[in-house]
């Protein structure tokens, strides 16, 4: 959601347009209705904005009752296909509304564009005070030094992966079929090519025997970011012993009766301000929470990596073997975030 904030404030100077405070399509993530006022101040945003784009609350009478004009940018690659193609739709209708376009080139956007969409990113977006604090007063609760751990090993992760697990309980089992539908697991040759490909999220056990191999000491303080519906935890918890999570250090009723986005919220603040950030994946937040930190001067951020785990042990590594192939696979993987997230936003300097 803050990478596609982003990216429309970068359309929007591209086209010279002004900016309605989205609204969260949340029903796919945590079926809830939370808005952008609940996780943002948005009072600090119009005012960090200011100069680079026109920023409004709500629309303006003439559009209230209007549905905007619907825009698919999902294909767009480049600012010439918003200005020939979108900016027509935009002077006919007046009030469009822009599919996120994943694939888009923001390296092409000219310098105003690339310049708003940055100041968007790592200048105007903060938490609302409330958040903030609550965050804060998370983060002053975890015994220090700490790393935190992005782990995703859910039901619908897995489900969307395609990918066959052995060894699991029947209760993760059940639940993983239960998200399946129609997305079935590939088989076969088909399974091993996709698993060597890095498609396969690690399980809390195979994230355990990598920390381990990367001479992580089982008593390191863990914060995991992550959501509800993990499986497979003892997998980690029997290892490493000092895991914490948000719902354990905060179990106040304001706690309990957050909404999915803002608790989602709470383990962004807590990962960007982490002594050291490990994820397991290559999603999303992994890629802005490493901008961030790189942003920050945290430079401490690693990505496991699921291909060099799948391919070591294709080839039938095992234990100390498998250890040592693994910790010279990231030896150098230590990322100052450059490449994860608006690369482009970061000034070109040697040391």
């Amino acid at each position: 959601m803050r990478r596609d904030l982003c990216d429309g404030v970068g359309i929007a100077r591209l086209l010279n347009a002004t900016l309605v405070l989205p609204k969260f399509e949340v029903a796919a993530y945590w079926n809830e209705s939370s808005g952008f006022a609940d996780v943002f101040d948005v009072e600090y945003f119009i005012h960090q904005m200011n100069g680079f784009i026109k920023v409004v609350k709500e629309l303006p009478s003439e559009f209230a009752s209007k549905e905007p004009f619907q825009v698919d940018c999902s294909k767009r690659k480049g600012q010439f296909d918003y200005v020939e193609s979108v900016l027509p739709s935009l002077l006919e209708h007046r009030y469009i509304s822009i599919t996120p376009a994943m694939s888009q080139r923001r390296d092409r956007y000219p310098q105003n564009a690339k310049a708003a969409l940055c100041q968007a990113c790592y200048n105007a977006l903060r938490l609302t005070r409330s958040l903030e604090k609550k965050a804060s007063e998370l983060l002053e609760a975890i015994p220090k030094p700490f790393l935190s751990l992005h782990l995703r090993f859910e039901p619908d992760m897995v489900a969307y992966s395609q990918c066959q697990y052995s060894g699991l309980s029947s209760a993760s089992i059940k639940t993983i079929e239960a998200a399946q539908g129609d997305r079935k697991p590939w088989t076969g040759e088909l399974a091993r090519i996709w698993r060597k490909r890095g498609k396969c999220p690690l399980t809390p056990n195979e994230t355990a025997f990598i920390l381990q191999a990367l001479s992580i000491p089982t008593s390191t303080n863990i914060y995991l970011a992550a959501g509800d519906g993990l499986m497979e935890i003892e997998g980690l918890t029997s290892v490493y012993t000092n895991v914490v999570t948000k719902s354990s250090l905060l179990t106040g009723e304001d706690f309990t009766s957050m909404h999915g986005n803002t608790k989602a919220a709470l383990d962004y603040h807590v990962s960007i301000n982490s002594d050291s950030y490990v994820a397991t994946y290559f999603g999303n937040m992994d890629k802005m929470v490493a901008a961030m930190r790189a942003f920050k001067g945290l430079y401490k951020t690693l990505f496991l990596s699921r291909r060099a785990f799948a391919d070591f042990t294709s080839q039938g590594l095992r234990g100390r073997d498998l250890m040592q192939a693994l910790q010279k696979a990231h030896r150098d993987d230590f990322v100052i975030g450059r490449g994860s997230a608006l690369p482009y936003c970061f000034c070109e300097v040697k040391l």
